[in-house]
This record gives C-alpha cells, structure tokens and sequence, in this order.
C-alpha cells in the first residue's frame, strides 16, 4: 500500500503560519484514518483550518 498526501501551501502566508497550517492539517488527518480502511482506493479532500479544500490523500496500490 502506498499512502500519498497532496496539499497546497498558501505561499503568500509567512512561512511561521504556513509551518503551523500545515502540523494541523497533519495532526488532524493523520487522526482521522482511523475512520477508514485504508485499502486501495480509498482517499478524502483535505481541508485547511478555514474549511477551504487545499489537498488530498489517497490509497494507490505499491
């Protein structure tokens, strides 16, 4: 399996708060795998802290 995660990085932001942006998408998506089964396929929109879509991550086979 092969776990991949894509996320644009508002780089007009100071590069502080692009870090700190950043560890929460992190934080917060590593957390919520539990929900899934993680297989082939699987994968969700990745959201900022203003609910605005700026990735994904996704289940490819290896």
């Amino acid at each position: 399996m092969k776990f991949v995660l894509e996320v644009t990085v508002d780089d007009t932001a100071a590069a502080v708060d692009r870090a700190a942006e950043l560890g929460r998408i992190l934080r917060y998506w590593g957390g919520n795998l539990g929900h899934y089964a993680l297989e082939t396929g699987d994968g969700s929109a990745v959201y900022d802290s203003g609910y605005r879509e700026v990735g994904e991550w996704r289940i490819v086979a290896s």
